[in-house]
């Protein structure tokens, strides 16, 4: 453990993203008071560890008795060489960031669109800082339309925000949702949001930018595809809107 070293966070600097927060290993910073790092055990920091300040995407993470000549990553123009920092936190980050959004509804469902609306204010919001940090970011939606679509995404649940591939929430919680309930006809169940403690319909907006913020820097890589199968909550959605498109004298066009 370390007695004269440990890191300090430029308030100034610091957009408060939690990437640091949620990082370092070693129980440095408050995970209570996260997304704010707030160093509570200076002492649990590893000698000549740079990995939340390789992590920081501003730049505003410095060390108390630093010699080496560090400087942070992003101002570098990458954020991380790939070299550990001798105490195995070390991890490459992928350079390209693709945030995509699955849903099945932005004319009626609620939580679809007051979701969109938030994941759009959030994208513009950290897009400046991951471009500083070196990354290409590309967002993309895409409407689950049909059961054939959703098949060929792995889609889960709606709405589902994936970041590289990754879904930004580690466990899926549903409950039951009108909005889509009056599109299919039948009891469908949508995806709740679980953020300190509490369930949100739509997502509040610091809960967004930290998750995809985490999940940029985490360089993890989840695979959706292993053992994927339609589940039947949304099979229930596509057959119930198919039967109601099928019965309406317009063909379906307005349905």
């Amino acid at each position: 453990m370390a007695s004269k070293w440990y890191p300090v966070v430029d308030i100034l600097s610091c957009i408060e993203c939690g990437t640091c927060v949620n990082f370092c290993p070693h129980n440095v910073y408050d995970t209570n008071q996260s997304p704010v790092p707030n160093v509570v055990r200076p002492d649990a920091c590893i000698d000549h560890c740079h990995g939340c300040g390789n992590r920081c995407p501003v730049g505003a993470i410095s060390y108390v008795g630093d010699d080496t000549g560090w400087i942070p990553e992003v101002l570098k123009g990458k954020v991380d060489s790939g070299e550990s920092c001798g105490c195995g936190c070390g991890v490459p980050a992928k350079k390209s960031v693709l945030i995509e959004y699955l849903y099945l509804d932005l004319q009626t469902c609620d939580r679809c669109m007051g979701t969109d609306v938030v994941l759009d204010e959030v994208v513009a919001q950290i897009r400046p800082v991951l471009t500083l940090a070196g990354f290409s970011i590309e967002y993309r939606k895409t409407e689950m339309t049909t059961a054939e679509i959703a098949v060929e995404h792995n889609f889960l649940s709606s709405p589902t925000i994936r970041v590289n591939g990754q879904d930004i929430c580690a466990n899926i919680s549903e409950s039951s949702c009108g909005c889509c309930g009056d599109i299919s006809g039948t009891d469908v169940d949508c995806r709740v949001f679980e953020y300190e403690g509490k369930s949100y319909e739509v997502p509040p907006k610091g809960m967004l930018a930290n998750a995809v913020l985490e999940a940029v820097f985490s360089g993890r890589e989840d695979c959706a595809c292993e053992g994927y199968a339609l589940p039947e909550n949304l099979k229930r959605f596509y057959e119930g809107k198919e039967n109601r498109s099928s019965q309406c004298a317009c063909g379906g066009k307005c349905c």
